[in-house]
């Protein structure tokens, strides 16, 4: 049994709609209980196929996992084992967050090569030179990362691009390593300082969080805690660019304004009044947007993740949008399905091209990843007609709630089962 979901258009979002807990945090703060004997409790979590992925990952590890509402506890043993094998972790590529933590308990790890979007190369170059910095002997073997170490040992470590996941894995290895690690050029995201404060929650000793230098002070041993992941930043920033896309009036709360500081700044060149308030942001569009131009760059710049938003908003928008992707090389393949929907839009390299229409029009489209697929749905709702979307797993690894949040909106939004 396949699902989809059944999109008609030409409504008016209009309410007020509560983010969880952040996707790209969560994963990684359950792989940090790795770190620590005993039980950790991670609260906030949201409600998305990946968490409970994730936990049978860690229940591979010799990991107690409970999942309870918006709530994990995760009882690590003694002695995890270190090998995370392929049935595992193919189908999500964030279960890579589990190299760092197993390195520096058990000493070695093997973790399977991941699966998970199909939005292009993120290859672990950058996570296993950081390893051996520290001390490890890491290699690719049969299909698997494999990394060792007799003795861990601080470093300083420049990487050449701030990747997130690069950033979370030399950092978990480092928070047990003898002395002192240095991580320059270090992502900047949210996410990664709520990671960098569960870490000191539990003994760490990491400072520069949020910066681009990161400095650790290894420690011996980590102790349980219980941490409240931050509010999703990329899910609040799908529902403010829908508010936008249909020309709505939109709260958004559960999450930290700040965290999206030039994504509202866009919404405001689009023409949108944005009022940021104390749990959230309020967006209201009251005609049709205007062209803006996107550029995709590591935080504090445009994200990566809100490319096929941005792409839709540029479909109906007035004028000609310009939308450069400087972070993963294969994300326009989304632009095909806008296509579809009677996008005028073109690519070339890096570069997208869009002229806004006043209407789309519906179409069957397909999801290549979890922000493809939200993107599909925001443009479904400014089309004419029925919108089918399939392959929809993608959207609930990343959205929780989707159908129930959209339809309080105001979104005409139906999931379908097929044969």
């Amino acid at each position: 049994m396949s699902e989809h979901f059944l999109v008609t258009g030409g409504n008016r979002l209009e309410g007020e709609v509560l983010v969880g807990g952040a996707k790209n945090s969560v994963l990684k703060l359950m792989a940090a209980a790795l770190l620590a004997e005993g039980t950790t409790v991670v609260t906030n979590c949201p409600d998305i196929l990946d968490v409970p992925l994730m936990a049978d990952v860690l229940r591979g590890l010799g990991c107690e996992v409970e999942l309870e509402d918006s709530e994990v506890r995760i009882t690590t043993p003694a002695e995890p084992k270190y090998h995370a094998d392929f049935d595992a972790v193919k189908q999500f590529r964030a279960s890579v967050c589990v190299l760092g933590p197993l390195v520096a308990r058990c000493r070695r790890a093997v973790v399977a090569l991941p699966g998970g979007d199909a939005i292009g190369s993120r290859p672990l170059d950058m996570h296993q030179s950081g390893l051996r910095l520290l001390g490890a002997r890491s290699e690719i073997e049969h299909g698997c990362v494999v990394a060792e170490a007799d003795d861990l040992h601080g470093a300083n470590i420049r990487l050449v691009f701030p990747s997130v996941g690069a950033t979370e894995n030399i950092l978990m290895a480092a928070v047990l390593a003898r002395g002192e690690t240095v991580i320059d050029n270090a992502a900047r995201e949210p996410e990664i300082v709520d990671l960098c404060n569960m870490l000191n929650e539990m003994g760490a000793k990491v400072s520069g969080g949020g910066s681009s230098t990161l400095t650790i002070q290894g420690v011996r041993k980590l102790e349980p805690t219980t941490h409240r992941v931050i509010g999703d930043r990329i899910v609040a920033a799908t529902w403010g660019v829908a508010a936008s896309m249909t020309r709505g009036d939109v709260r958004v709360r559960g999450v930290n304004h700040k965290h999206l500081g030039l994504v509202l700044d866009k919404l405001r060149t689009a023409g949108a009044e944005v009022t940021p308030e104390v749990d959230g942001f309020r967006v209201i569009q009251r005609e049709r947007p205007k062209a803006v131009n996107f550029a995709t760059l590591p935080y504090p710049g445009f994200p990566t993740d809100l490319q096929p938003m941005a792409i839709g908003l540029a479909a109906v928008a007035e004028g000609t949008s310009m939308i450069t992707e400087n972070v993963f090389e294969s994300r326009f393949r989304f632009v095909e399905e806008m296509i579809r929907l009677g996008a005028d839009a073109r690519t070339d390299g890096h570069h997208a091209v869009i002229r806004g229409v006043p209407v789309l029009s519906s179409a069957p489209v397909w999801s290549s990843d979890i922000r493809a697929g939200a993107g599909l749905v925001l443009a479904g709702l400014v089309a004419d007609g029925t919108t089918e979307v399939h392959d929809i797993f993608h959207i609930d690894r990343g959205y929780p709630r989707f159908v129930e949040n959209l339809r309080g909106l105001g979104g005409v939004i139906e999931r379908v089962g097929t044969d």
